[in-house]
């Protein structure tokens, strides 16, 4: 089938669903303009279109090649990302300074969300880039970042996040390898780096790898981690990044999905030392690293969206194409559309809702990223910084689970050709499916949520989400709009269910702290859901005010949503406060 990114739905729940025009009106990006928004996301959505998403069944087919410590990238990957880089996205959101644009986090949201869409494994390279760029704005040495950021923001350079290691997975107090002061004020790196994303490659000249290591005097535990900045090329005497750092890729990984992206196995300093440069303060270096991660795990989360919309897509055109049985009504002989039987229309509406859900917690989650960074007065920007906060592991979690779930219904209207490699729809399930492990898998999200994130400023971050979720959805219940069925009543009773929810996990956070980790990830669950059909009604509110085209379709999928999905909300409820002593006692099941 052929893919389009869909410009116009981005567009809406960009601009009405989460605020970027309030943004614009209020002069927070004085160059911005609606012009300029809707050429950014046409262009961005034609080179996704028509120069990536072509290539995403080559990569997957093809993938990574190694030999001899090179890694080869598909066809055509090569000549796809330097015409991206030519067209300036690495540094759509970077400073002026340094090179970028200057323009919102949401408008970065939004076209990352649509190179996953043309391919999640190209899509996930400059991510990690990205995270780069942020991390050395924020904590790097003015030297650092005169010399590495503008090459990283314009894509010259890529990025990697080194992280794991065979022993340490999520724990990264585990961390073994190791980094050696020098007299001159650099480091030597040793160890090894495992999963590493993009951790070798031929599409640029040098890759920046941000790695974790310790040094010998360091606290144990995640106090004593610090954060090194080690290329893959150093710079000689005369400025030219010439001489070969010792590091190397050892290996590529064979992975379930998103062949296309080169999985690395890196070993640093098996010779003298890897060359590596201090990012932010020894001993800080996790400090560093979330600020990279956090900006990861959002587009993580968009990836999610991302594949959704792009198994929905195929998903919808099969069910318009294929004809078997007879629909209820159907008049005449033929066979009728798959996509007129209801339990197909019901999978259907069901991929859709929930990718929409989804899309429009992610793009809330840039927006307090943009309003935290650019807000009027400090008060703002720190009620801003705790939304962001409060949102990034939804948009994470949830957004990443849907990918799977969406991408599993896809398989399923498409029957047993979607369980035959030819149509592509496995492909979209194997590739959705690293995504909820990645970048902080989704328990771990679900844990940050429940133990961190609702207790900021004593849970007023959480309640003034739930109190807006509750204006929103009151402005619906009141509307005299045709085709909202229920909507109202429905989506009022799962923001009930989440502040029953969220008042349990508040009063157990200090006296059964192991309920409320058995109940976390349905407590999300139930977060998202909420979420996710309260931004579905605020964008079917600003769609219909403005009368704009789709209004009627965002209606539909608004009911939709309410009626046949936000039901969950609360079961989910009733297992948050009443299923952990289940999970806690079942000892002998697991024996």
């Amino acid at each position: 089938m052929s893919f389009r990114v869909p410009v116009q739905e981005i567009s809406h729940a960009l601009r009405h669903g989460a605020g970027l025009d309030k943004m614009i009106s209020r002069g927070l990006f004085p160059d911005l303009s609606d012009d300029l928004v809707e050429a950014v996301l046409e262009e961005a959505g034609r080179f996704a279109s028509e120069e990536i998403a072509p290539l995403n069944r080559i990569g997957d087919q093809h993938g990574t090649p190694f030999e001899n410590g090179v890694v080869r990238t598909p066809p055509g990957w090569k000549e796809a990302y330097q015409g991206w880089v030519d067209g300036g996205w690495m540094g759509l959101s970077a400073s002026p300074e340094h090179g970028g644009q200057g323009l919102p986090l949401m408008l970065f949201a939004a076209t990352t969300e649509m190179w996953n869409q043309a391919s999640m494994a190209f899509g996930i390279g400059p991510v990690l880039t990205v995270g780069a760029i942020e991390a050395l704005a924020t904590h790097g040495s003015p030297h650092l970042n005169k010399t590495y950021l503008p090459r990283l923001v314009s894509g010259e350079w890529a990025g990697t996040m080194n992280l794991t290691e065979p022993q340490a997975g999520s724990d990264l107090a585990l961390l073994r390898t190791k980094a050696e002061r020098r007299d001159d004020g650099t480091y030597l790196i040793r160890g090894q780096k495992i999963y590493i994303t993009y951790g070798e490659h031929d599409l640029t000249d040098n890759i920046v790898h941000l790695v974790l290591a310790r040094l010998p005097d360091a606290p144990e535990g995640t106090r004593g981690i610090s954060l090194f900045l080690v290329p893959k090329y150093l710079p000689d005497g005369e400025g030219r990044f010439s001489i070969r750092n010792d590091l190397r890729c050892t290996g590529v990984e064979h992975k379930l999905g998103i062949h296309g992206s080169p999985t690395c196995t890196m070993s640093y300093g098996e010779g003298e030392g890897a060359v590596g440069y201090l990012v932010g303060e020894e001993n800080r270096g996790l400090n560093c690293m979330f600020t990279m991660m956090n900006n990861a795990r959002l587009a993580v989360g968009l990836q999610g969206v991302a594949i959704a919309e792009r198994a929905y897509q195929q998903a919808l055109a099969y069910a318009r194409e294929r004809r078997q049985g007879k629909a209820p009504g159907a008049a005449g002989g033929e066979p009728s559309p798959i996509i007129l039987h209801p339990d197909v229309r019901r999978n259907l509406l069901t991929m859709k809702a929930l990718t929409g859900a989804a899309r429009i917690i992610c793009y809330e989650t840039a927006h307090a990223l943009d309003i935290a960074r650019h807000g009027s007065d400090d008060e703002e920007r720190r009620v801003a910084q705790e939304r962001a906060n409060l949102l990034t592991p939804v948009a994470k979690a949830f957004s990443t689970d849907v990918g799977v779930e969406v991408a599993s219904l896809g398989v399923q209207v498409h029957g047993g050709m979607g369980f035959i490699e030819e149509t592509g729809a496995a492909q979209h399930l194997r590739d959705a499916r690293i995504a909820p492990i990645y970048e902080g898998t989704n328990g771990i999200q679900a844990i940050d949520l429940v133990t961190r994130k609702l207790g900021q400023s004593d849970g007023e971050a959480v309640r003034s989400y739930i109190a807006e979720m509750r204006e929103t959805v009151a402005r619906l219940g009141t509307s005299d709009l045709p085709g909202l069925g229920e909507a109202g009543e429905r989506l009022a009773a799962a923001i009930d269910a989440l502040e029953r929810a969220t008042l349990w996990i508040t009063e157990h956070a200090s006296l059964d702290p192991a309920q409320v980790l058995a109940s976390a990830t349905p407590y999300l669950r139930l977060f998202g859901i909420a979420a996710g059909g309260a931004g579905l009604a605020r964008g079917a509110l600003a769609a219909a005010e403005a009368g704009a085209e789709g209004a009627r379709a965002q209606i539909e999928l608004t009911r939709f949503f309410a009626e046949a999905i936000a039901p969950e909300a609360g079961a989910l409820a009733q297992i948050v406060t009443g299923g952990a002593e289940a999970t806690l006692a079942a000892d002998a099941a697991l024996a």
